[in-house]
């Protein structure tokens, strides 16, 4: 393990932690709000204990899988234990475990949320609160490659310990180009949604704000009825750019380098994109025929699906009024989630897809014995050891849901409340049924089942295996 390389890194986190602190810093200053100096406060504490940390740099620059898996989990687990103070300081959240769990919510692009008031909270607080969406959607450790001129290698294992999905790897030759132009489509895409939030009559920080929630596929809103306040043409804005924001990025880039016949042979786009046509054609026939107006019934079902599919958790709509059929598509929706390399939350739709041609190979191999058959991904053999991976990943995924579940149960808030609630969180999704349906909020349960939902929507967002290093006693021998 090298000790060295995790501690200036995590001493760079916590200044780039300092860094963000500073924008909700200019956000009060703005707004003549006094709860800019306890932002300031914390961005100067950050800094020197960051500064502090990474005062010596390492002898030994090599970082393996192991430390990378280990670095993107403690740098997430600080980041967010630094990212909650404010909120614990000001007085907005007067519980820091409450406190937490919202930044946690934050960071992991999560969406789920304690607070039972949201309009009444100062606008530095507001801002802090979604700009820790638009961060954690790439993710910190990537905006450190794409600024940071870091030298040694394997530094791709943290981009890959830190990147939503099954297979991470380079866009371009450099590692820290990969990085800068990640976060350029990033910026773009968001820059994009914010001025046609403005030109359709979004005032500036609700445009902000929202397009910081859409693109990190977060949901925090800044209203206490999420995006149902707001115009259609605003709310089919937001759909659109949820769904993009699910796209593998990579698909992006494809089109960026006019590789247009690689970038629409992409099958997990394909996958994507049809799962959500369908399921919007089927909820809004439901929702229809259960008595709605069409149009209606068709601009809820588009944003909900796509809130729900890519993980963002944004409502127009309180879903939970709908009928059984179209709220149970919605719960399957909740696992599947978006793309790989997208900044969706949830199993993935490639992992799904490996899924269902490993069971259809088990069966056609049940049939004719002597054949054999390969998992093929957009013509191309799958290897073995991503297979692999794909099945632990399943595997501790229903252990640590169904442990999260039984957990949570204790608090005795019924069976959907339980369930749904386990399942947004652990799939970084925000809004379950019932009393944590998009009109509710997390508040009610008892610290205990909170921090069990903290650990699900970090085990979330960083796809199990490095918050299960961290605490795994073999990491950490020599």
């Amino acid at each position: 393990m090298n000790y060295q390389s995790i501690r200036y890194i995590i001493g760079w986190v916590i200044m780039i932690t300092a860094g963000l602190l500073v924008f909700p810093c200019i956000v009060a200053l703005i707004y003549g709000e006094k709860e800019g100096w306890i932002f300031l406060s914390c961005a100067v504490a950050a800094a020197i204990l960051g500064k502090f940390i990474s005062f010596k740099k390492p002898q030994n620059n090599q970082i393996y899988a192991k430390e990378g898996f280990v670095i993107v989990a403690l740098s997430w687990v600080i980041l967010s234990i630094i990212g909650a103070v404010p909120f614990y300081a000001t007085g907005a959240i007067p519980s820091y475990v409450d406190a937490l769990f919202e930044t946690v919510s934050g960071f992991t692009t999560t969406g789920a949320s304690i607070l039972t008031e949201i309009e009444s909270l100062p606008k530095s607080v507001l801002f802090w609160r979604s700009f820790s969406h638009w961060i954690g959607g790439m993710g910190v450790l990537v905006f450190m490659l794409a600024i940071l001129p870091f030298s040694g290698g394997h530094n791709i294992h943290l981009m890959r310990a830190e990147s939503p999905g099954p297979s991470v790897g380079k866009l371009v030759p450099r590692l820290r180009s990969t990085a800068k132009l990640l976060y350029y489509m990033y910026f773009i895409l968001t820059l994009i949604e914010l001025l046609l939030l403005l030109l359709f009559g979004m005032p500036l920080f609700d445009s902000v704000c929202t397009a910081f929630g859409t693109a990190g596929t977060g949901g925090f809103g800044i209203k206490n009825d999420s995006m149902a306040g707001y115009n259609v043409c605003i709310q089919n804005i937001v759909t659109i750019f949820m769904f993009l924001f699910g796209v593998n990025f990579t698909f992006y880039y494809l089109i960026i380098a006019k590789k247009w016949r690689d970038a629409f042979k992409m099958e997990e786009v394909r996958w994507y994109t049809a799962i959500f046509a369908g399921s919007v054609i089927l909820i809004t026939a439901n929702v229809f025929f259960a008595g709605g107006d069409f149009f209606v019934s068709l601009k809820d079902a588009a944003f909900s699906v796509s809130s729900i599919m890519t993980t963002t958790g944004f409502a127009t709509t309180d879903f939970n009024l709908w009928p059984t059929f179209s709220k149970i598509l919605l719960v399957l929706l909740m696992f599947g989630g978006a793309c790989a390399g997208s900044t969706g939350g949830g199993i993935k739709i490639s992992r799904i897809m490996l899924y269902i041609k490993q069971a259809k190979n088990e069966i056609m191999q049940s049939i004719h014995t002597r054949s054999i058959y390969s998992v093929r991904m957009e013509g191309k053999p799958v290897r073995g050891k991503i297979l692999q991976s794909a099945n632990a990943f399943l595997i501790i995924y229903i252990l640590i849901f169904a442990v999260s579940l039984v957990i949570v149960s204790f608090d005795d808030f019924g069976f959907t409340t339980s369930f749904t609630a386990i399942t947004a969180t652990i799939n970084n999704i925000g809004p379950g049924l019932d009393m944590v349906g998009p009109m509710g909020n997390y508040v009610q349960f008892s610290d205990l089942s909170k921090i069990v939902m903290i650990i699900d929507m970090l085990v979330g967002r960083l796809e199990i295996f490095p918050m299960l290093l961290l605490v795994t006693p073999a990491t950490w021998k020599k």
